[in-house]
């Protein structure tokens, strides 16, 4: 089977990125990048992936490891750093590939207008994005929609956190019918076999 690669976004911080990015990692046996941690650093976003997944996931450096818990453009200008586009290449691996973003499309990188989505854009891989119902989130979910589809961005999987909220899905898939969509159970704490039963969920949906 032909290897495939994914990158991860969200309609914004704390959706859920990180939890979903261990289960796709899972299902899909794959190396998982970071490419930009800002802040955190002793326990980031990478380790936190390994922790709730087995040996068969591997894992790449971050391009950057930055100190500031902020906005990557910020916290690399504390870091003395300029982050370019240029500066990112797809890394090219054996395996299937899964790349996780930080925060929303709009997070800027550097100080001279470069954005996440542009980033995203250069990749110009199948997108898997992740919603989380709350007050707003139709707003957010449909902006995300749109500026993917903007810059010809294909996603490929929708991901709701939580528990279902009919109305708030339908009114998202009325206006982009996304024909792969799976939730994801909020729970109190994430453990391997958390993420290995919702990894074959989601391994199921992969290959329909």
């Amino acid at each position: 089977m032909e290897n495939k690669a994914y990158f991860i976004t969200g309609i914004g911080t704390d959706v859920g990125k990180t939890v979903v990015s261990s289960i796709f990692a899972q299902a899909l046996h794959a190396h998982y990048w970071k490419p930009v941690q800002a802040g955190d650093l002793d326990f980031s976003d990478t380790m936190k992936v390994q922790a709730n997944c087995s040996d068969d996931v591997k894992f790449m450096p971050e391009k950057y490891r930055l100190k500031t818990a902020a906005s990557p453009h910020l916290a690399a200008q504390l870091d003395g750093i300029k982050i370019q586009l240029s500066d990112f290449q797809l890394p090219d691996v054996d395996t299937n590939l899964l790349i996780e973003g930080a925060g929303g499309l709009f997070v800027p990188l550097n100080d001279a207008g470069l954005l996440y989505i542009d980033l995203i854009q250069q990749f110009n891989l199948p997108i898997i994005l992740v919603s989380r119902h709350y007050l707003g989130s139709i707003n957010h979910t449909l902006l995300t929609l749109e500026a993917l589809k903007n810059r010809g961005l294909h996603v490929e999987v929708l991901v709701f956190v939580g528990d279902e909220n009919a109305a708030t899905e339908q009114a998202i898939l009325q206006q982009y019918p996304i024909q792969k969509v799976i939730r994801i159970p909020l729970v109190e704490s994430i453990t391997k076999a958390f993420v290995q039963e919702q990894a074959m969920r989601v391994r199921s949906l992969l290959v329909d």
